[in-house]
């Protein structure tokens, strides 16, 4: 029977408490733990990616554990005072403002050798090279972001959609679907990252709606939901727990 993402919400948690880090990282534990939080999205994504294809849970964890390191990794380094400057996110200090700026490097990096030690769990190295190519892109995307003057769509595509492609994607390499089927798959992903970009726009108020305006932002959210759907209607697969997902980011609300 297929779980809700609540479900699969829960078994992330439980994976991430019982994660045993490498015990070289002494201290780094705290910061690399505080810098955990979130509504664990992109996991939730991978376990029902890797659910939709007839896989158990336990084998897609792993890489489904990993995406959200590598996203945890992003969100403390853009924290800090030589990028975004934020002292606060989700409702308590950055990983910085409450260890030092040095410790919070030092998680970051720590949070992106544990997710590749993760996704390297498993015999072959492609949720490994999925994960690392994705990580790069949204890199890439950052150094874009500092430098201004870049297409949006194509900012967005590199800091955001990489890892939202990573998310079904290593889902998909952990279940061990053949390469041949994989294009449905990577365009649903595509339609994913957008879809939540917008939405994150709209909510914040920039980004696209800046660009083209809320009611504008609001149809561009409408036709990739849209999309995302009838991406999923094609594949031949259970993934009414996607589609699921797909409805709740496009109603989302915060």
């Amino acid at each position: 029977m297929a779980q809700t993402p609540e479900e699969l919400r829960g078994l992330v948690e439980e994976f991430l408490a019982e994660q045993a880090f490498l015990p070289e990282l002494g201290t780094l534990e705290e910061p690399v733990r505080h810098g955990l939080g979130g509504k664990r999205v992109r996991p939730v994504l991978c376990l029902a990616t890797g659910e939709a294809l007839g896989a158990e849970p336990e084998q897609i964890l792993p890489a489904a554990v990993a995406v959200e390191l590598v996203h945890s990794f992003s969100l403390v380094h853009d924290d800090l005072p030589a990028l975004d400057n934020d002292t606060e996110r989700r409702g308590r200090p950055t990983v910085w403002a409450a260890f030092g700026e040095a410790t919070a490097i030092l998680a970051g990096d720590a949070l992106l050798g544990e997710a590749l030690r993760l996704a390297l769990r498993y015999d072959d190295t492609s949720v490994a090279r999925e994960l690392t190519d994705a990580t790069l892109q949204m890199i890439g995307g950052q150094q874009q972001d500092l430098e201004g003057g870049h297409d949006l769509a194509e900012l967005h595509r590199l800091k955001t959609g990489a890892l939202f492609n990573a998310s079904i994607m290593c889902g998909v390499w952990a279940a061990g679907l053949p390469v041949a089927e994989h294009a449905p798959w990577r365009a649903f992903a595509g339609e994913l990252g957008l879809l939540f970009q917008v939405v994150d726009d709209i909510l914040d108020g920039d980004g696209y709606v800046s660009e083209i305006g809320a009611d504008g932002a609001r149809t561009l959210a409408d036709e990739a939901g849209d999309r995302a759907r009838t991406r999923l209607e094609a594949i031949d697969a259970e993934t009414g727990v996607l589609v699921a997902i797909v409805d709740g980011l496009v109603s989302r609300t915060y």
